[in-house]
Formats: C-alpha cells, sequence, structure tokens
C-alpha cells in the first residue's frame, strides 16, 4: 500500500489534526472542505449560493493538487446545517460536474466548524 499526503496553498489549510487528502494507491480520500478562501481562511462573503461555490473550488484545488479533477470524484458527501439549501446544491453542481454524476449523499447536520452552512467531502479515483 502506497500512502502520499495532499496539500495544496490553493484550498485552506487544515485547521485540525488533518490532511488535505490522503492518496491511497490511486483513491485519494478528500477531507471535508467549508467555504473557507484559501488566502485568508475567512469564511467567503455573500450568500448560500456563495458558500457552495467556495466549497467545490475548494475540492476543485485539492483534486488538481492530487493531479485529478471533480470529474474524478466517484463519491460526495454534502452536510447542510438547512436541507432546504439541497436545491440550490442541485443547481450549482451542474456548473462544476457532468454526467456521469458521482454518488452522492446530502446530510442535515446541527452545526459545521467555524459556523459553516456546508461542508463537503469525496472520495476520488484517480486512473
Amino acid at each position: 500500500m502506497t500512502r502520499h499526503i495532499i496539500e495544496t496553498a490553493q484550498a485552506p489549510g487544515a485547521i485540525g489534526t488533518y490532511s488535505q487528502a490522503v492518496n491511497v494507491d490511486g483513491t485519494v480520500y478528500l477531507s471535508g472542505q467549508i467555504p473557507l478562501v484559501p488566502g485568508t481562511m475567512e469564511m467567503v462573503q455573500g450568500d448560500m449560493a456563495a458558500q457552495i461555490r467556495q466549497v467545490l473550488d475548494n475540492l476543485q484545488a485539492v483534486c488538481q493538487a492530487a493531479g485529478g479533477e471533480l470529474k474524478d470524484i466517484v463519491k460526495l458527501n454534502v452536510f447542510l446545517t438547512d436541507l432546504d439549501h439541497f436545491p440550490l446544491v442541485n443547481e450549482i453542481m451542474v456548473d462544476y460536474f457532468t454526467a456521469p454524476y458521482p454518488a452522492r449523499a446530502a446530510i442535515g447536520v446541527a452545526a459545521l466548524p467555524k459556523d459553516a452552512a456546508v461542508e463537503m467531502d469525496a472520495v476520488m479515483v484517480l486512473t
């Protein structure tokens, strides 16, 4: 088993004891991303759409650092503090993903780090 830690300044740095992503034999496990702006480590300004886009931009940066793209994600988990935002997630995802879409779960949660309203993590397979 070959394990490689993925790090990039193009996505927010870890705010705890974890890596941005870990590549194990071509399967990349991406840690959860919240809508932090990489350069400032502050929450993105704007509405819920801005938060969702920032999370997907952050995931994209980690995918690229690992040698892949969002299209290589096979499983996406979406955590929302308000499931009423789920239709907006679907609307914005079509700007970032094309068919065939990854498997996905959407989970309502009571709270997220730094009072974020959305967090996403993923599994990506490099071929």
